[in-house]
């Protein structure tokens, strides 16, 4: 791709900080191929799991609202200023993310490395539960999950698979979270949902996680009105 068509493209999503929130960017039908061909290049180049060092940020679903995204951006510092993760990773060895959960079928990490891209999702295994598994409050073990699909974990589970793989944390996204970030199991894996007034039908704060290079985590929080971020916790990941 032409570099200066990509920064043009840039400058023009980013214009919209300067206009009022929620304005839409013209981008002609050409140009939206030619950035899902490359970034799909990109993304096929990259493993499937990826294995990241801190300083990271990890933002959790975002559902296609752009201008909150530019929010996390602005709180952030905007790339390549700062390393952003939205999920499918190993962090410095000890904090596992994705955006579902556990499966009963995930013995070892390198059950996740070997799973080939592009695919489609099957209705079981693995990468089903790695995108749709939820944990439980209410059962201990595995079970049914109402999603209807995947299953749910409980505390248990966590704790003895970060005991299994020497892992401090595990990190997901997929259910919306009152204050934007929810810690589970003791601390031992925590939710964080970056949508906030998600589909516009939820009063809840969407937050971002920001691991320093002593695996201290921050967590940012984006009001659903426009507000600024406020820091709500630090905590030492041991």
């Amino acid at each position: 791709m032409d570099p200066d068509l990509l920064d043009d493209i840039i400058r023009r999503l980013l214009e919209v900080r300067k206009t009022r929130p929620g304005k839409q960017v013209q981008l002609s039908e050409s140009e939206i191929r030619k950035l899902c061909a490359v970034s799909r290049e990109i993304f096929l180049g990259q493993p499937t799991l990826l294995e990241l060092e801190a300083p990271i940020k990890i933002c959790g679903d975002i559902h296609g609202q752009y201008s909150d995204l530019l929010r996390l951006f602005e709180y952030g510092r905007f790339p390549p200023e700062a390393n952003y993760l939205f999920l499918a990773a190993l962090i410095d060895d000890k904090i596992l993310c994705m955006h579902g959960g556990l499966s009963p079928d995930l013995s070892n990490l390198d059950q996740i490395r070997s799973l080939t891209r592009p695919t489609d999702v099957p209705d079981t295994g693995l990468l089903c539960d790695l995108l749709w598994s939820d944990p439980s409050r209410d059962f201990q073990g595995w079970g049914m999950n109402d999603r209807g699909v995947s299953y749910t974990f409980g505390s248990d589970e966590v704790s003895e698979f970060l005991l299994k793989h020497d892992l401090d944390l595990i990190c997901r996204a997929h259910q919306v979270v009152e204050d934007g970030y929810e810690f589970f199991a003791e601390r031992q894996l925590v939710t964080i949902f970056s949508a906030p007034n998600y589909c516009g039908e939820f009063d809840n704060s969407g937050a971002m996680m920001s691991v320093d290079e002593t695996l201290m985590c921050s967590f940012q929080i984006l009001k659903p009105a426009e507000k600024k971020t406020k820091f709500i916790m630090s905590t030492k990941i041991e």
